[in-house]
């Protein structure tokens, strides 16, 4: 099987990560995108404001009715900071015959040198980075050194190109805790969730 590694911290989930989803799920063919909330991001400095089982919530609302989209709590059972390689050998372990892309951003593939292990990593998955519409095209020398040209070339190819997408979970944070509305940029599932938990409501 040919599976989609998607992490983030989902504070809240948003119709930009369903739409990226969806997109690496078409272009690249996979069989099934894994998402995979993180406890606590090793590059960046601050907690997810919602608790992991609310984060939870949220993601099975939005990809409710998609049986091919699956969460993996194996970073929330592990708590702490989560370093993506030891999830994707725990992963990879557990079902060493499927194929696995890590779907990251332009930003991840620029800070990839300043990974854990990136070498390690990259030896057991195809980085499929995002590109979004009016962005320009990645550095993909980032990674020499790190890999061969011919690993790069492979990454190069699983590339995942999406319409511009002008949604962040910080952006529909504020925007919660100002009292604006946060329609079209949610499922409105999730919006009816957050409205029931009061998430979000003081300013951030």
């Amino acid at each position: 099987m040919k599976i989609g590694i998607f992490g983030g911290s989902f504070d809240p989930v948003h119709l930009g990560h369903l739409w990226i989803a969806e997109s690496a799920r078409e272009h690249l063919g996979l069989d099934e995108i894994w998402w995979i909330p993180a406890s606590q991001s090793p590059l960046k400095n601050f907690s997810p404001i919602a608790s992991d089982e609310q984060r939870l919530t949220m993601i099975r609302l939005a990809i409710a009715g998609t049986p091919n989209h699956i969460i993996d709590e194996r970073e929330l059972r592990r708590g702490s900071v989560s370093y993506t390689i030891d999830t994707i050998k725990e992963i990879t372990e557990e079902s060493p015959h499927n194929d696995y892309f890590l779907i990251v951003g332009g930003d991840s593939l620029a800070s990839m040198p300043d990974w854990f292990r990136p070498q390690d990593l990259l030896g057991l998955v195809t980085l499929a980075v995002v590109i979004r519409g009016g962005q320009g095209r990645p550095d993909y020398s980032v990674l020499e050194g790190i890999v061969d040209a011919k690993v790069i070339e492979r990454i190069r190819s699983a590339e995942v190109v999406v319409p511009a997408i002008e949604i962040s979970s910080s952006e529909v944070r504020d925007r919660i805790s100002k009292g604006l509305s946060v329609r079209y940029r949610i499922p409105a599932s999730v919006n009816e969730y957050i409205r029931s938990e009061s998430l979000y409501s003081a300013r951030i």
